[in-house]
C-alpha cells in the first residue's frame, strides 16, 4: 500500500515539533496552534501583559541567524506596573521553582513555511499583599521609615514576575 509510507514521512516531518510540544507542560491561556504567518521585516504584537505595562513584538530577519528576534516594550511611560518582566535566561523559569507556564505562541514565517518561532511565557505568582492594619485615626498607611527598613531586611512582599523564552523550530530555508 502507499499509504503507509506517505504517513510515515509525515509523521517523520513532525516529529521535532512534536517532541517540543510534549516537552511543554500544559500553558495556563489556550489558543490555537498557531498565529498566521507573517513577513520577514514585519514587526508583530504577540501579547500584551497589562500588568508589567508591556507588550511582546517579534519579527523575522531574513537572515540564518538570529532568524527571528523579538523584544518586550513597554506599553505607556504612564503605566504603573503591577507585575516585573524579567529575563528568562537568569531567570531560569521551571515549575519545580514555583514559576508556571503561561502561554506558547507559534508564529509561522511567510517566506519560510516549514520555520516557525515558539514564545514560551512563564509567570510566576506573588500572594496577594494584605493592607496594612488601621491605625488609631482608623486610616491604613505605610511609613516610609518602616518600608525603607523591610527593604533593608529584604522583607519587602513579593511581586509577580513575567519571562519569555523564544526558539525556532523547523528546517530554515536555503537563501
Amino acid at each position: 500500500m502507499r499509504t503507509v509510507p506517505v504517513l510515515a514521512c509525515a509523521l517523520l516531518a513532525l516529529a521535532p515539533m512534536l517532541a517540543s510540544a510534549a516537552a511543554d507542560p500544559v500553558p495556563e491561556i489556550k489558543r490555537d496552534a498557531a498565529i498566521a504567518a507573517q513577513p520577514v521585516g514585519g514587526v508583530h504584537t504577540l501579547r500584551q501583559i497589562p500588568e508589567a505595562c508591556a507588550r511582546i513584538e517579534g519579527q523575522f530577519t531574513g537572515q540564518a541567524e538570529p532568524a527571528y528576534k523579538f523584544a518586550v516594550v513597554r506599553t505607556s511611560p504612564n503605566c504603573q506596573p503591577r507585575a516585573r518582566f524579567v529575563d528568562a535566561a537568569k531567570a531560569k523559569p521551571s515549575e519545580a521553582a514555583g514559576w508556571k507556564f503561561n502561554d506558547l505562541i507559534r508564529v509561522p514565517s511567510a517566506a519560510c513555511p516549514q520555520q516557525q518561532a515558539v514564545v514560551r511565557i512563564w509567570r510566576k505568582p506573588a500572594a496577594a499583599a494584605v493592607p496594612p492594619s488601621l491605625d488609631a485615626q482608623g486610616k491604613s498607611r505605610l511609613y516610609l521609615q518602616d518600608e525603607k527598613e523591610k527593604a533593608a531586611a529584604n522583607k519587602l512582599a513579593a511581586i509577580p514576575m513575567f519571562a519569555a523564552a523564544m526558539s525556532v523550530e523547523g528546517k530554515p530555508c536555503g537563501g
